[in-house]
């Protein structure tokens, strides 16, 4: 997947259909990127997926 064509509401909605969406946004609020990454992996979220999102929540911690 390239980064441009990135939709993160796909990733929310895998994270939905197990009820892991607050699990998934508590992990990103406290830093725990080993959680978010094991709860994408629950939900059956693709590793180059993952890798994105991973990217995109470590660039966000630098924009602050």
């Amino acid at each position: 997947m390239d980064e441009d064509d990135f939709e993160g509401t796909l990733v929310l909605e895998q994270l939905a259909e197990l009820d892991l969406v607050e699990d998934f946004f508590d992990a990103i609020d406290s830093d725990d990127i080993e959680r978010a990454i094991l709860l994408m992996k629950k939900a059956r979220v693709d590793a180059e997926t993952i890798a994105l999102v991973v990217g995109k929540i470590v660039d966000g911690d630098d924009e602050y």
